[in-house]
Formats: C-alpha cells, structure tokens, sequence
C-alpha cells in the first residue's frame, strides 16, 4: 500500500504541483480566433495558460511581440500599462479567469492570472 501512495505521488503530484501538466497546448491561432461565447471553446484559453507560461517567456517580450502571440487585448489599459485577455470558465463552478499582463515601457514586466 505505502508503494501504490508513493508512485501515486511522484507520478501524478509531483507533475502538478511544479505546474507541468498542461490541458491543452498552447496554439496562438487558436487562441487569437477562440470564440468564448461558443461552449465548445468556453475554457480553451484557460486550458492553454498552463503550456503558454511553460513554453514561451512572456517577461521582456515587447507589445508588438504580445499581440503577434496572443492578437489584441480584450481590454487596454494604458494608465496601469495593462493588457488583459478573457480566459473564459476556469472549470471551477461558474468562475472564469484573465489574464493581466503588466509593461514596464514597451516590455512585459509582469504578468498574472486572476480567476473570478
């Protein structure tokens, strides 16, 4: 029994809790042309977020290198600096998640993924 707990934790816990596993790879047409009103594509961009922080580093990348990868915010904001994009539902009840990414000039200093 203490063996099954143990592969059970390296081979599915470990994975997760370093944020390795992604539900969806990341695929910036499809990101750019999702329609989140469409239920079939309700989640796709939250289901992406995982594989996009892993594979690309968004911190440093200019404005123009963001909306080639991501096509324009759902929201701009430029007195914070801010881009925001709509990541539809979250999986958990009714939430759905943004994604806030911050500028610092031209270059992403930041970024975050609020659910709610």
């Amino acid at each position: 029994m203490k063996h099954l707990f143990l592969l059970y934790f390296i081979f599915f816990l470990v994975p997760i809790s370093c944020g390795h596993i992604s539900g969806t790879p990341f695929d910036s047409e499809q990101w750019k042309n999702a329609d989140l009103n469409a239920e079939e594509n309700w989640s796709l961009r939250w289901d992406m977020m995982n594989s996009l922080r892993n594979d690309y580093q968004l911190i440093g990348m200019s404005k123009n290198e963001i909306v080639d990868l991501l096509g324009e915010p759902n929201n701009k904001t430029e007195t914070f600096a801010q881009y925001r994009y709509s990541l539809g539902y979250a999986h958990f009840g009714i939430d759905t998640g943004t994604l806030i990414i911050e500028f610092e000039k031209d270059s992403v200093k930041n970024y975050i993924v609020i659910r709610g």
